[in-house]
């Protein structure tokens, strides 16, 4: 008998926990360790910020479908890994405490053969002074976050009907962020919603962001295939922003968010501040902040993690100029160097280095974009991982038998820019592969032919009929296997 450990329950560790359960033998045990109790399709939250879903849309609870198929559930989060045991076993473990009701405080450790890390990031609102929920800024990072962003910001549409003009300001919060999109998602919704209220000409509009330049998104751009043409997504985007009367900061770094101004930093160098009624800023992200010990209780959590704390797999973290990067550093099969039986997946690997150019101002503050790993990317990573283990389980080997590289993978995103049935309108890319390789693609780092972007109704459709689908699928449904990640 083999135990499998996942701690996470999002995108990445429910595909692989659902993959393990189905590949793995009869007598093997698939263990999921998540502090919530539900689980969040989290591209639908910025329609829970704009009013257009309730959390109980994009949420479901997580343990009765664990208990249909026969995965054990503990609602806690991981303190500690020991990957070689201690001094009194040798049997692996990680130290959980328990956060569900009656259950609170409670300290386990749970054993594992082998261990998947899928705990996502930590929202790591404390790098900017008064960021985020219950300081200055909102967010739609979870449902909770969205639905408390979608209360200030109909307080703000009732004061527009009132006739005061309103500033709002949609971004990110620090020179570091990742996901651009989900900002970029929720400033066109929000649009949306003000045309619906017949108050968007009471509205300033002002999208702020760490990217160089519009529609770089922290994949450092691309070139799309858009009627014929080959545009960057540069001018893509700034057509929209500029169709719509959106205005832009690119290249900032917020150091600090009062309650209704924002204090940034320039690449440039030159201080800065910007005036807002109400502020929803991504934050940056860091790992959760596990720790790991070995069997002498020596700490190596050095050794397992990255400075910014998330888990190191088989990339080549060797340190280079951008210049001498390549598309090969990156991880294939997310399995730790170390440790052959613990792997890591979406946001809890560390990439091996931004695929923005890395940018500093005069002052030395780092202002570019890091590297996205959610969505489509998340759940093929949890699925290719789950493969491997339950392989390696079955041949008795330590080599893992799938790969899942950003750098051979293509991905598909929809965008949402606008969430009415028959008016909304959505982008849609695609992108092969994800990290560019100018090795084998010279002139644009990725294959036109597999790179192109569209926005139009059609596109909403698909995303709305996908939010459905993709929760049917992570329920376990039948036939779930059936449906790609």
């Amino acid at each position: 008998m083999a135990k499998i450990l996942i701690l996470g329950a999002g995108i990445s560790g429910n595909t692989a926990a659902m993959y393990a359960k189905s590949f793995c033998r009869k007598e093997d045990e698939v263990i999921v360790v998540s502090p919530n109790k539900k689980w969040n399709w989290i591209p639908s939250n910025i329609w829970v910020g704009v009013g257009l879903m309730k959390p109980e849309d994009v949420t479901f609870d997580i343990a009765p479908i664990y208990k249909k198929m026969g995965i054990v559930h503990h609602q806690a989060k991981a303190l500690s890994i020991h990957p070689e045991g201690d001094s009194s076993r040798s049997t692996p473990y990680v130290k959980v405490e328990f956060t569900g009701e009656g259950q609170q405080g409670k300290v386990e450790d749970i054993s594992f053969d082998f261990l998947i890390n899928a705990t996502g990031p930590k929202l790591n609102f404390e790098a900017t002074e008064g960021l985020g929920p219950g300081k200055n800024s909102y967010s739609v990072c979870t449902y909770g976050h969205a639905e408390e962003a979608n209360r200030a910001l109909q307080e703000n549409i009732e004061r527009m009907k009132k006739g005061e003009r309103r500033k709002i300001l949609i971004g990110t919060g620090h020179g570091n962020c990742t996901c651009q999109g989900a900002a970029f998602e929720y400033i066109f919704n929000v649009e949306y919603i003000l045309n619906r209220h017949g108050v968007r000409d009471k509205a300033d509009l002002t999208w702020v962001s760490n990217e160089y330049e519009m529609g770089d998104f922290g994949i450092g751009g691309m070139h799309v295939k858009r009627g014929g043409y080959i545009t960057h997504s540069r001018i893509f985007t700034e057509s929209l922003f500029t169709e719509r009367g959106l205005n832009w900061i690119t290249r900032s770094h917020v150091k600090k968010v009062d309650k209704n101004q924002i204090f940034y930093e320039t690449l440039e160098g030159e201080d800065k501040e910007e005036d807002f009624d109400f502020a929803m800023l991504i934050p940056p992200f860091s790992g959760v902040g596990i720790k790991a010990f070995d069997k002498n209780n020596a700490d190596i959590t050095t050794k397992l993690f990255a400075p910014n704390q998330f888990m190191k797999v088989d990339a080549d973290y060797t340190p280079k100029d951008y210049e001498n990067w390549s598309a090969k550093d990156w991880p294939s099969t997310y399995q730790n160097s170390d440790y052959k039986n613990i792997f890591a997946v979406g946001i809890a690997f560390a990439p091996p280095h931004p695929i923005s150019k890395p940018m500093k101002s005069p002052k030395g503050t780092p202002i570019f974009p890091t590297p996205p790993r959610t969505g489509m990317p998340s759940g093929v990573m949890g699925r290719e991982v789950a493969r491997s283990i339950t392989d390696m389980i079955k041949m008795g080997t330590d080599k893992p038998t799938r790969r899942a590289s950003l750098a051979s993978m293509g991905a598909a995103c929809i965008a949402s820019s606008g969430a009415g049935i028959f008016d909304g309108t959505a982008v849609s890319m695609t992108m092969y592969p994800i990290v560019p390789d100018f090795d084998k693609y010279p002139d644009y780092g990725r294959d036109i032919g597999f790179t192109f972007g569209e926005i139009g109704l059609a596109g909403h459709w698909i995303k709305h009929i996908l939010h459905y689908v993709f929760i049917y699928k992570a329920k376990g449904n039948l036939f779930w296997k059936l449906i790609p990640e």
